[in-house]
């Protein structure tokens, strides 16, 4: 091995979390680096195909700390480490002035108020693929030109493979690099690698049983390296049988200009989702992401399509940032239309009989208010619901698409990781979709993938600078 490389503090991973800790750490006066796999400067993660949005439970970063903290624990129902949903709604606000510090630029990216910290220029309406030149693209640009003018380094084509451990802390990490073993020494290191969103058996262990059978709508990078040496260092793991993820059409397994967007989570939430018997099984007021997750631990995972009818087509089916209305057929996904909704049974393989029933029981719930009496019930999380009784008939056949993990890495409110005791491990940090104890839960509360890891970004690096 070697002569080791020696800095203050190492990030494993080069998205949006192990950038932003790197650079504080440069700002701080700290020597930093990252250690990034992918070996070209314009390296995929999900960071640079992300939306862009910074949000808070769907919220205005700039709300007041209060306010953040109420939408937090309304979304993730009370759920959440109340350190990690105190440290989110105490910084977002700066977080993003930091960032535009560093070079981002912000637009409002749609009417909706939780939009206003969109990053700029924001990627166009359209289907598929448009993360090449949009603002997540250029602000991770941006993150690394920042970190090697503060003397920092971004080691490309580097990968992490052991934390080094002396009396229980941790003292650097062990690395490949170019064919050759690699010794990284460090006073902190922050596991930033995104979780294990791409990684099949720890799919299968903790998620659901056909990973196969779930759109990966994610950059395929993430593949729980840092979850396996942090839990080999003794970290506790938390919630990982929970993930972050939407609703795709199903020609999207095969047609990639149907990912990863548009997702259909607007329409099945205001519509039903029916099995192969033409039957509900799930209760579709809950949102896109609980759907996403309920299908995901089916046996049967691509049995499930949304029914709708014009009225919500037209307004539920326009309404997001990338509408599959008209996006999803303009891209070649399916959408099967009928006069009746036993034409529409027959054109979607579905039994029209069984789902004329189906729809006709929905409708009588709906216009006499008896939500509770379905089996299973509905609730009205996501929304309203309307009956479905005006023709043209819409049938979407839909699988579930993972952007990535809710669970990981427990840690404390500076982004410590913890033992199961709560004690932590000297040394050692994690930030961004690597971590757990914010997110999912019951609820499968989300409270936003961008702001999550830019926030603990800054938290590892300014206690590790405290040290």
């Amino acid at each position: 091995m070697n002569e080791p490389l020696r800095f203050d503090l190492v990030a494993i991973g080069g998205g949006f979390a192990g950038l932003c800790a790197a650079l504080r750490a440069a700002e701080l006066g700290l020597r930093a680096a990252v250690i990034e796999a992918g070996s070209d400067e314009n390296y995929l993660c999900s960071s640079r195909w992300a939306g862009g949005i910074f949000h808070v439970s769907y919220h205005d970063v700039k709300l007041g700390p209060d306010q953040l903290l109420a939408a937090i624990n309304q979304r993730t129902g009370d759920e959440t480490d109340p350190q990690l949903a105190t440290a989110i709604a105490a910084n977002a606000g700066r977080t993003v002035e930091w960032l535009a510090q560093q070079g981002a630029r912000f637009t409002q990216g749609s009417p909706i108020a939780w939009h206003r910290f969109t990053l700029a220029p924001p990627r166009r309406p359209v289907a598929g693929q448009d993360w090449q030149g949009r603002g997540p693209d250029r602000l991770l640009s941006a993150l690394g030109r920042r970190l090697r003018e503060r003397q920092g380094r971004l080691l490309l084509g580097t990968r992490a493979r052991a934390l080094r451990l002396k009396n229980g802390e941790v003292t650097g990490i062990d690395a490949h690099r170019d064919g050759a073993d690699l010794a990284v020494d460090a006073r902190a290191v922050v596991i930033a690698d995104g979780g294990f969103p791409g990684n099949a058996e720890l799919f299968r262990r903790y998620i659901g049983p056909r990973p196969d059978r779930v759109l990966m709508r994610h950059a395929g990078t993430a593949i729980g390296d840092g979850l396996k040496m942090a839990a080999e260092a003794g970290a506790a793991l938390i919630g990982l049988d929970r993930f972050y993820g939407h609703l795709m059409s199903r020609d999207a397994m095969e047609n990639t200009a149907l990912w990863p967007y548009p997702q259909i989570d607007a329409v099945a939430t205001a519509g039903i989702v029916v099995d192969r018997d033409g039957g509900r099984f799930l209760d579709e007021g809950l949102g896109g992401i609980a759907i996403a997750n309920e299908l995901a631990r089916l046996d049967d995972q691509l049995c499930a399509t949304v029914i709708c009818d014009a009225p919500i087509w037209e307004t539920a089916g326009s309404s997001a940032q990338i509408p599959p209305n008209p996006q999803l057929p303009a891209a070649g996904g399916t959408v099967h239309q009928a006069g009746t909704i036993e034409a529409l049974g027959r054109l979607a393989g579905l039994p029209g009989d069984s789902l004329a029933a189906t729809v006709a029981e929905y409708n009588d719930a709906v216009r006499f208010n008896r939500l509770t009496t379905l089996l299973p019930g509905r609730s009205e999380l996501a929304g309203a619901v309307r009956p479905i009784d005006t023709p043209p008939f819409f049938a979407i056949p839909i699988c579930a698409g993972i952007t990535n993990t809710f669970g990981g890495i427990a840690i404390d409110g500076h982004g410590r990781v913890k033992r199961p005791d709560g004690s932590p491990i000297t040394g050692l940090y994690a930030a961004g979709g690597s971590t757990g104890g914010l997110e999912g839960g019951s609820a499968l509360g989300y409270v936003g993938g961008l702001i999550k890891a830019c926030v603990f970004g800054l938290l590892v690096a300014e206690h590790a600078a405290g040290r």
